[in-house]
């Protein structure tokens, strides 16, 4: 099937909130155009990378907006994948040229929504009188529920509904696993280097950075300019590596919630993986980047893949060990995403490709686009070879 032949809705906006309120649905009767707005934000710590993101969004608070991209709008009821992206729960938008789905949902005939959720101090503050925290993840919730109402008329499954999503949009699948809201509003989960240990924070502790970023400001955060907002958030992170000594941990994160992690993950297909170089994006933990990718995501990763089987849950792991040519980063935190989702002009003079072909990218994204798929399918992945390695089980 033709990438060129898919139907691409949206922005679409799923959601409305307050400054640092819940979010609401969209009122059925509220048919203006979407906004097209991202979370504002600063530049992304991993633009050295990834590169700097090549197409311009508007940035503003009217920002819960998702896209769609669909084979076509029939009676289908083709699996849905509902993409989290990552940028340490600061910086993204699901909407960016960097995940358009066209490429997977044309070869694994599935049904792509990618998501907006509000960033930063605005998704996540946690401070008594203004922010309760994990806005951003209720965001994602609404998101879902948008898919469950709607996706059918898309061409979609609404009970066939995967999750996935890459560093911080695997830690929110992570928390979403604890919520008794999310239950049921997905059946299968893809987890992509989630630096799990960096999950969520103590409430206290949450708080304490929250009464850090308010001391930044001269203003009330509730009516605060954005870039005022942007500024204090700026601060509260320097501030907080100061104090941490970590450049993988971000100020803003969510904050701990403890649910019915067993039963929401009870019956669910999970798969998770990282790259075996995840660290070298990360200058500044320390030089063993393999020995920290270890530690930071194979083994906390692997204790979760266990406790998930003893839940209830069937499980799958991957490594991916792709190392471009011409990079200096190896197979480094990001490298799959082109692989999966974006475009070669998306993906134009990124660091993390080197100089390898694009179609050296899109046959090995042709294999991960038929793992995933599958995997959003039937709950099994497809078959793969090296550099992909892939097994059953924690």
């Amino acid at each position: 099937m033709n990438g060129s032949a898919m139907v691409r809705t949206g922005p679409i906006r799923y959601a409305t909130a307050e400054r640092f309120a819940r979010p609401r649905p969209v009122a059925a009767q509220d048919t203006r155009p979407s906004s097209g707005e991202i979370c504002p934000q600063l530049p992304s710590r991993l633009d050295a990378v990834m590169g700097p993101p090549l197409d311009s969004r508007p940035q503003g608070e009217d920002c819960l907006n998702l896209s769609v991209t669909t084979p076509a709008r029939d009676a289908r009821a083709r699996p849905v994948m509902a993409w989290f992206h990552g940028g340490g729960f600061s910086s993204g938008a699901g909407i960016r040229d960097w995940y358009d789905g066209a490429a997977l949902a044309a070869q694994g005939d599935v049904v792509v929504v990618a998501v907006n959720y509000r960033l930063g101090a605005l998704g996540y503050l946690c401070l008594d009188g203004v922010g309760e925290g994990n806005l951003g993840l209720y965001d994602q919730l609404e998101a879902l529920h948008w898919v469950s109402a709607n996706i059918a008329g898309y061409g979609g499954d609404p009970g066939n509904v995967t999750v996935f999503g890459q560093s911080a949009g695997g830690l929110s699948i992570r928390m979403l696993m604890e919520m008794p809201e999310a239950r049921g509003l997905f059946h299968r989960a893809v987890l992509q280097s989630a630096p799990l240990a960096i999950t969520a924070r103590p409430r206290p502790e949450a708080l304490a950075l929250g009464r850090t970023f308010a001391g930044f400001l001269a203003d009330d955060p509730r009516t605060a300019g954005l870039p005022a907002i942007l500024e204090a958030q700026r601060r509260t992170a320097v501030a907080h590596q100061e104090r941490t000594g970590s450049t993988l941990e971000p100020p803003f994160n969510p904050v701990e919630v403890s649910g019915p992690f067993d039963a929401n993950v009870r019956g669910l297909d999970v798969m998770y993986g990282w790259n075996a170089d995840d660290m070298t994006a990360f200058p500044g933990e320390g030089d063993d980047a393999q020995e920290l990718t270890r530690r930071t995501y194979a083994e906390p990763l692997g204790v979760l893949g266990a406790r998930l089987v003893r839940a209830g849950a069937r499980v799958h792991t991957y490594r991916l060990d792709w190392r471009p040519a011409g990079s200096a980063f190896g197979a480094t935190h990001c490298v799959e995403l082109p692989l999966l989702l974006g475009t070669r002009d998306a993906w134009s003079g990124s660091p993390m490709l080197g100089n390898t072909a694009w179609e050296d990218v899109e046959a090995l994204g042709r294999t991960l686009r038929t793992v995933w798929s599958d995997f959003a399918r039937t709950g099994t992945p497809g078959p793969a070879a090296a550099p992909l390695c892939l097994r059953p089980g924690p």
